[in-house]
């Protein structure tokens, strides 16, 4: 029975809103004027949804990097593999083309 796989990132931003709430009440605690908490707690937002937009971003290009670990690789022009090239101007021996 396999377990689902922890929602890592979904935790990280859970506890990234956490401390955009707290930080601005801790300093409001120590006497910090309310347009520096609400700047700080601003900050923080801006830092946090910049994360949760970066980590979104891996993993999906996670799950696709795995999705297609199976399949095989494809060349620049749609072939499979990195053999020789097909068509063009080759000789059969060691003589050089013009």
């Amino acid at each position: 029975m396999e377990r689902p796989a922890p929602d890592t990132a979904g935790d990280l931003i859970r506890w990234a809103s956490f401390s955009c709430a707290l930080v601005p009440v801790v300093l409001l605690g120590y006497g910090t004027s309310l347009a520096g908490a609400a700047g700080a707690a601003l900050g923080l937002a801006a830092v946090t949804a910049a994360c949760r937009l970066l980590l979104r971003q891996s993993e999906r290009g996670a799950a696709r990097a795995s999705a297609e670990e199976g399949a095989p690789r494809r060349g620049r022009h749609g072939r499979v593999g990195s053999g020789a090239h097909r068509g063009g101007r080759h000789s059969g021996g060691d003589t050089p083309v013009d």
